[in-house]
């Protein structure tokens, strides 16, 4: 090789081929930090803090939910969109009536959108009302227990879709 031929070349770095291989790891750089970034900024919300008192809380759960099907419980929900008012109306064989409910709306992934509402018994004895504070879009599990959380009814619901909601013991 001659003098001339090593001087007409660029340099290094005015050439394609070490960009184009310097530009997989630098790629590779680049989305770890974002990945990282994301995993620290971001929560699931799918694993609960206290799971093992949530997994010994579900005898008390079966116990309730099997005490709501030998009264025979179900509730009918209206749901108005516009005012976020909730009307309950608690059939079975529970007497007296309690004076408060209370219904869980649980988000089916995003654990901080959950909300819980009082009930309470409307004058005429026969049927209860409260507020929620937004509905969100998407699948909700719905709870509806007394104050004494001596029973327990379920459901599944779809927002904004549904303003009827039928929960029964099972």
């Amino acid at each position: 090789m001659s003098n001339n031929t090593l001087i007409n070349q660029p340099a290094w770095y005015k050439q394609f081929w070490p960009w184009f291989l310097i530009s997989f790891p630098a790629i590779a750089v680049i989305a770890g930090i974002i990945t990282i970034t994301l995993a620290i900024k971001s929560d699931d919300g799918l694993v609960k803090d206290d799971y093992y008192k949530a997994g010994l809380a579900i005898n008390q759960t079966l116990e309730s939910s099997e005490r709501a099907i030998a009264l025979n419980a179900s509730a009918s929900i209206i749901w108005d969109k516009l005012t976020q008012t909730i009307t309950l109306t608690l059939t079975g064989d529970i007497s007296p009536l309690p004076a408060r409910l209370t219904l869980q709306l649980t988000h089916a992934t995003r654990a901080h959108h959950d909300q819980t509402v009082t009930l309470y018994l409307a004058p005429d004895n026969k049927s209860y009302t409260g507020r929620i504070e937004s509905a969100r879009s998407g699948n909700w599990t719905v709870i509806l227990t007394p104050e004494n959380n001596d029973w327990r009814i379920s459901g599944r619901i779809t927002l904004p879709d549904q303003t009827l909601w039928n929960l029964d013991a099972k």
